[in-house]
């Protein structure tokens, strides 16, 4: 097996639990230079026995060993830093949201295309297992023609914290933050809206940021609603999504995010398993309700479909138009909040 060597730009929360440890379960990948002004150099090094660590990214661009570079960083720096890695000839991963708007995206698009590198963004969430235990179910059509999707991504944390996705500044904000993870999972699931309505609101004392929205997509027949919201004490299910031949209600959210925080990882006995009191409910009309169980997720899978799209020539697990059309969305609800009204998808 041919192995490559992998850049890290940012080293934060993002790069030390949800990156590097996805990296490092790939045999064929291989980190190799973590690029980072704020980490300590210790900590990095005990960590990472081995990997060079920079100051600036400008070492790790002019490496030729390295194939493959990683961004995640603040939003705002992630279309230069992006476009710099394209035009030193790597593979490139951008954090999700990818960048700040969909006209920057298709530049980088087209940069990687006219190169003949591979651009991709992480969109972790898609390898959540709820997210892929619902999927089962409206790709198998248990459901029936899906007419009303609900997604919640609610947390209790109403302490304001000194980071960047909470200062005023370009990027910043829950709709960025969480919400690109839940429009790209309805993008994944029923493809492009006819139009966009959002609201967005400052809900916890001393925030400056927007920290709560309520955002539809409309299909149609079909309309999908997404929340997210930090004031929240007793969270409801987190997706409760109903077709005309069943409904489908899950709790409970996936269990990867506060393991790698405890310091498991992938292949740790029961990495991605959910609990069983989390198990999503379907009921029809046939067997009323019954429990199913979630398929374990798989976060490495993502670092595993970089490797094969580099070795092998497959697709990247999340292409970088898929993102790009996450942020049109964004922008949409942006505009849509702005002017208290409905946006046409365009």
């Amino acid at each position: 097996m041919q192995r490559y060597s992998v850049g890290l730009i940012g080293y934060g929360l993002g790069g030390s639990i949800f990156h590097a440890p996805m990296i490092a379960a790939v045999p064929g990948l291989k980190l190799a230079r973590i690029s980072s002004r704020g980490a300590n150099r210790d900590e990095v090094l005990r960590a990472h026995p081995g990997v060079a660590l920079d100051d600036t990214p400008q070492a790790m661009l002019a490496d030729p060993d390295i194939r493959l570079v990683v961004v995640c960083t603040p939003n705002a720096s992630h279309y230069a830093l992006a476009r710099d890695a394209l035009l030193a000839g790597k593979h490139v991963v951008v954090d999700k949201p990818f960048v700040l708007s969909s006209a920057e995206g298709d530049e980088l698009v087209a940069l990687a295309r006219e190169r003949n590198l591979r651009l991709s963004v992480y969109q972790s969430r898609r390898w959540d297992g709820d997210f892929m235990t619902l999927r089962r179910s409206v790709d198998s059509g248990e459901l029936g023609e899906v007419h009303t999707y609900r997604a919640h991504f609610d947390r209790y944390s109403p302490l304001v914290r000194a980071r960047w996705k909470e200062e005023p500044q370009p990027g910043a904000g829950v709709l960025w933050d969480l919400g690109s993870h839940l429009i790209d999972q309805v993008l994944v699931l029923f493809g492009l809206p006819l139009s966009v309505t959002a609201q967005l609101a400052v809900q916890r004392a001393g925030a400056r940021v927007e920290d709560s929205f309520e955002l539809l997509l409309d299909y149609g027949n079909r309309k999908a609603v997404m929340h997210a919201g930090a004031l929240v004490c007793a969270p409801g299910p987190r997706y409760e999504v109903h077709g005309t031949l069943g409904s489908f209600v899950k709790y409970g959210i996936d269990p990867q995010e506060d393991a790698l925080k405890r310091g498991a990882r992938p292949g740790d006995a029961g990495w991605g398993h959910d609990h069983p009191a989390n198990h999503a409910t379907i009921t029809t009309a046939k067997d009323g309700g019954r429990a199913v169980e979630t398929i374990p997720g798989r976060y490495e899978q993502y670092y595993q479909g970089m490797y094969a799209a580099i070795a092998d020539g497959q697709a990247v697990p999340v292409a970088a138009g898929d993102a790009v059309n996450v942020v049109r969305v964004i922008e949409c609800a942006l505009r849509s909040h702005r002017e208290r009204r409905t946006i046409d998808f365009a």
